[in-house]
């Protein structure tokens, strides 16, 4: 693990990266646990806010065909309500987006949005900045394990009527994910897969996600 605050120290680069990003109660350090199958791989806390600046994580993974594949999450500082000083939210805009325009290595870049709350104006406006760039977008809507079957069901219909107005042009469809039960992590994993180059890693034992710290 390593954290970053300034886009001059950010590591060196290498595995390919898919960035995070999500408002500060979006359960989105939960959510890093479950897919990279670690219990305190991301701290999760009862106060939002604690991302300040990128934090990023190296994990290997098997694709499920005998090949190993790295990659290298990184978790962008949380926006919305989180408990910083004006001035120390100001700095994170310009290192967010000097990161995603240009890390040479950026595969993805997925963006989370509380499913019980839709799609917000914060929200619709990164993903508009998003569409300005080359870096391929997912969608993903988090905590589906506190809606019932029928709110899931107009989730699907509603949000995927609303995400095509603001999606970058051939994104995706958005993924309903549980960082909580893990339900649809398989299919973010998937999505995380299909972005990466192709070629997979020296072969590593083991057949789980395993955490690594950066070189």
């Amino acid at each position: 693990m390593a954290e970053t605050r300034a886009l001059a120290s950010l590591p060196p680069v290498g595995p390919p990266e898919v960035a995070i990003a999500g408002r500060s109660n979006v359960g989105k350090s939960t959510l890093l646990n479950k897919v990279a199958a670690r219990n305190a791989l991301a701290r999760t806390s009862k106060t939002p806010g604690r991302t300040r600046g990128i934090v990023f994580y190296d994990l290997r993974f098997g694709d499920g065909a005998g090949a190993w594949r790295d990659v290298r999450l990184a978790d962008l500082p949380g926006y919305g309500y989180a408990q910083v000083s004006q001035t120390e939210r100001a700095s994170w805009q310009p290192l967010i987006e000097g990161y995603a325009e240009r890390r040479p290595t950026l595969a993805l870049f997925v963006v989370l949005v509380d499913a019980r709350r839709g799609i917000a104006p914060e929200e619709a406006q990164l993903l508009e900045w998003l569409g300005t760039l080359t870096v391929p977008v997912q969608l993903v809507f988090t905590k589906v394990d506190k809606m019932s079957a029928s709110e899931r069901g107009t989730l699907r219909t509603a949000f995927a009527s609303s995400a095509k107005d603001v999606l970058p042009a051939g994104s995706a469809r958005p993924l309903l994910v549980s960082g909580e039960t893990g339900e649809g992590v398989a299919d973010l994993w998937a999505a995380i897969s299909r972005a990466l180059p192709a070629g997979p890693s020296p072969a590593l034992a083991g057949d789980v996600a395993a955490a690594k710290p950066p070189a």
